[in-house]
């Protein structure tokens, strides 16, 4: 049978029919109360599925780290997986997907927000740098560019939930027609983002080819995040 989203619930209730309990790792009920669990009870078991790949992930690498040996860890079924996530480059998209939101999770959202441009922008620009400062961020970018020639859809996948993503946020801030009202008018609103995350991220990822113990300040990441963005600013504003 086909596993898509719409059946979900119904192969979720094969797999632990209510009231059942199995004390097998592989069983999606191991550990499970009897009866229906709370929404709280789903998503902390989300959580835990989504950090034990992401742990896996980074310590093996993508390609030697099957959906068997993920569900062993996370004590669930491999149907569970492919049920929620559609299989292994699906788990990885709700991974970074995962973390991205709960980094930015505290920002508000830049499409609404009515504060002026250069302190949305500065928001903006520290958090990315704290973000892609962070040590699985490093271990994640290494194992993307290590392993990407021989496995395209990780490299797919990252680019879709990571960049991507952030460049379509921020093109639509610049779409904005308050904010675009601000900037060179013989500037493409598609090439603002690109240039903001150049003018901020400066040579990390350079840097992120020669591993170190040493982590950045917070006071050095600010102080460089306002730089990148001085630096922007006084190339697109009019």
């Amino acid at each position: 049978m086909k596993i898509t989203a719409a059946n979900a619930e119904a192969l979720q209730e094969q797999d632990c029919p209510e009231g059942a309990a199995n004390d097998s790792p592989d069983s999606p009920c191991y550990g499970k109360a009897a009866g229906r669990p709370r929404a709280a009870d789903k998503e902390a078991r989300r959580q835990a599925l989504l950090h034990t790949a992401a742990t896996l992930f980074l310590e093996k690498g993508y390609s030697k780290v099957s959906l068997e040996m993920i569900a062993r860890e996370a004590h669930v079924a491999v149907r569970t997986i492919y049920v929620k996530f559609g299989g292994k480059s699906g788990l990885l998209n709700a991974v970074i997907t995962n973390g991205r939101e709960h980094f930015f999770a505290g920002m508000d959202n830049m499409e609404t927000d009515t504060r002026p441009l250069q302190d949305i922008l500065s928001d903006f620009s520290l958090r990315f740098l704290e973000l892609i400062s962070m040590p699985a961020f490093c271990s994640l970018h290494r194992m993307v560019v290590a392993e990407a020639r021989t496995t395209p859809e990780l490299a797919e996948t990252f680019f879709k939930a990571g960049p991507q993503r952030t460049r379509e946020e921020l093109g639509r801030f610049f779409a904005r027609p308050d904010i675009r009202a601000q900037l060179r008018s013989d500037l493409p609103v598609d090439t603002l983002p690109i240039f903001l995350i150049n003018c901020i991220m400066g040579d990390i990822i350079t840097r992120l080819l020669f591993p170190t113990e040493q982590t950045r300040s917070s006071e050095e990441l600010r102080a460089q995040a306002k730089e990148g963005l001085d630096l922007f600013l006084r190339g697109v504003l009019r």
